[in-house]
């Protein structure tokens, strides 16, 4: 298995994977969103293969607000989900967002599914809840997670 960086070649297995979720996970019109997302991403996105297979990708950007970065797009293929393999790529995102300079916080939305993860996983809390903010159904959780710096 390998985490690199994104390339446009990687367009259509990352879009696989998208589809692999878009029914527990994502409402109408989110597909789009994401295709653009891919055809410029911002920040730094990466994609997880195996055999020139693609199993997941995801990303981070910085924010406006100085010393935050969100997470971006993080998604695993559906038959993939249990294995660690999110974990993975989560903790391979944190620790390139630990390599930068003056960053104190990781931002990141999600739903009420997927929440329950990044809690366990990755330490984050729940800022805000958006009851439907995605669509009927699907909640927008924003979630931080305070990177903390020893001196």
């Amino acid at each position: 298995m390998e985490i690199r960086t994104y390339n446009s070649r990687d367009f259509e297995g990352c879009l696989k994977v998208f589809d692999s979720n878009e029914r527990l996970y994502f409402v109408d019109g989110e597909r789009a969103q994401f295709e653009e997302f891919l055809r410029a991403p911002q920040g730094t996105y990466y994609v997880m293969d195996r055999d020139g297979e693609t199993l997941g990708c995801g990303g981070f950007a910085p924010e406006a607000e100085p010393g935050v970065v969100s997470l971006t797009w993080g998604l695993i293929r559906g038959d993939l989900h249990r294995q660690g393999l999110g974990r993975f790529l989560l903790f391979y995102r944190l620790r390139e967002i630990g390599k930068l300079a003056g960053v104190t916080m990781v931002r990141m939305e999600t739903t009420q599914h997927t929440a329950g993860f990044f809690e366990k996983a990755g330490g984050f809390k729940v800022a805000q809840v958006e009851p439907a903010g995605y669509g009927p159904g699907l909640d927008r959780v924003t979630m931080v997670k305070r990177l903390s710096v020893c001196t």
